[in-house]
């Protein structure tokens, strides 16, 4: 079995949210919360699921926020007593059940990678915190149950600079058939869609870096194109769960589903 502790897990929260407002106007989507915790720690817990516990945060809009989140842990998931005097001598309190912040051992790089820089510019920015040959990458905003050691297994096999993870994307639509009398011959609700998407997940060589040129280099664009000519990059499909929050209405799908006790993500 793979063992994936020495690897390190680059996430990009620099993204604004702008399709969410209504739950994210004053806070990064990373830090948008999903059953009380920002989805950044679902991310973050999958990780550590399978032994990852280095984490680089790219930060960029209003990253500061997420930097008081982690300053501030334990004080956002344990009761705990200070004195006004002394606001850092906090002595915490155990709740007496199985807190998830107990696990907490993470050691956590938080790189100021500029506030309009693009997804490339901000993976080049953090090279120098990269301590290994290859590392994990993924977005502030996506959940999955997805196997991170079958995907590191698959990117040595491949020895491509690149692997990311290709998902479905379900319709959020019903799609109606018909023959041409307009007689309806089926209709399905929200079916997945043929095709794959790039669902991030991914697995670089270090040698990433030098597909980017600089801030204003968009990962998924020209530093993806040239892989693809070189042959460097490669895809594991992935039939398993895979959501983003982009918008209000998956904000409230992954709250529901957590509510239900009903989330794919929850491996831990």
């Amino acid at each position: 079995m793979t063992d994936l502790s020495q690897y390190q897990a680059v996430i990009l929260c620099g993204g604004m949210g702008t399709r969410i407002r209504a739950v994210g106007e004053d806070k990064p989507k990373p830090l948008i919360d999903v059953g009380g915790k920002p989805i950044l720690w679902h991310i973050m817990k999958t990780y550590s699921f399978y032994g990852v516990r280095k984490f680089v945060l790219c930060l960029g809009h209003k990253g500061e926020t997420i930097m008081n989140y982690f300053e501030n842990y334990h004080a956002y998931n344990h009761d705990f007593t200070m004195t006004v005097k002394d606001k850092d001598a906090k002595s915490f309190h155990d709740t007496g059940k199985n807190n998830d912040a107990d696990v907490d051992d993470w050691e956590i790089t938080f790189a100021l990678t500029g506030e309009d820089t693009m997804t490339g510019g901000r993976l080049k920015r953090i090279a120098r915190h990269i301590q290994g040959d290859r590392f994990f990458c993924t977005y502030g905003d996506g959940v999955s149950d997805v196997d991170l050691r079958e995907l590191m297994a698959f990117h040595l096999k491949k020895k491509k600079t690149a692997t990311l993870t290709g998902v479905h994307l379900p319709t959020t639509f019903g799609i109606v058939e018909a023959n041409e009398a307009g007689d309806i011959t089926s209709f399905r609700e929200k079916p997945v869609l043929p095709g794959l998407i790039n669902g991030g997940y991914f697995v670089f060589e270090k040698k990433i870096f030098d597909y980017i040129d600089d801030d204003t280099t968009v990962l998924e664009e020209k530093p993806f194109k040239r892989m693809v000519r070189d042959n460097q990059i490669s895809m594991m499909r992935f039939e398993g769960f895979w959501h983003c929050m982009d918008t209000y209405k998956d904000y409230q799908k992954l709250n529901d589903m957590w509510r239900a006790k009903a989330a794919p993500w929850k491996i831990w």
